[in-house]
């Protein structure tokens, strides 16, 4: 299952997506795996046992390239059983913006994914929800 959390900056969704990464990691069977851009922003506020992955040693460009370095951790793991992405659009696009090209194909990758190795993902995208495209919504 692919969940997102959605709203403008300044909205809660770090707060939200951090008491999930809490509330999983405690009942979890498997690994809980938090990705961020700035892992040192949220590491007093995740627990020890949840494996944290800062992007911003890695030059992902392209939503492509973050769906292989997920797969990555996949295989080096395969008892992972939540995967929380913190700020989707600061680890794809660079600028900051948003970046809704290859975004749909990225989250149809996503929730395959989810599918065939069992994990829930959870994932922040700083965008109105008034203005999200269909496909953002759905998964709200």
């Amino acid at each position: 299952m692919v969940k997102l959390l959605i709203g403008k900056k300044g909205t809660g969704k770090t707060k939200a997506l951090l008491e999930q990464v809490n509330a999983a990691s405690s009942v979890a069977k498997g690994n809980v795996v938090f990705i961020s851009n700035n892992i040192s922003s949220a590491m007093f506020d995740i627990p020890r046992n949840v494996r944290m992955t800062d992007t911003s040693e890695f030059d992902i460009v392209n939503y492509s390239e973050f769906e292989g370095f997920i797969c990555g951790i996949i295989s080096g793991n395969f008892d992972i059983t939540n995967i929380f992405v913190d700020g989707l659009f600061k680890i794809v696009a660079k600028d900051n913006s948003d970046n809704l090209d290859g975004l749909e194909n990225f989250l149809d990758r996503l929730e395959a994914i989810s599918t065939k190795f069992n994990i829930m993902f959870v994932l922040t995208l700083c965008i109105d929800a008034d203005e999200a495209p269909d496909y953002v919504k759905r998964l709200v």
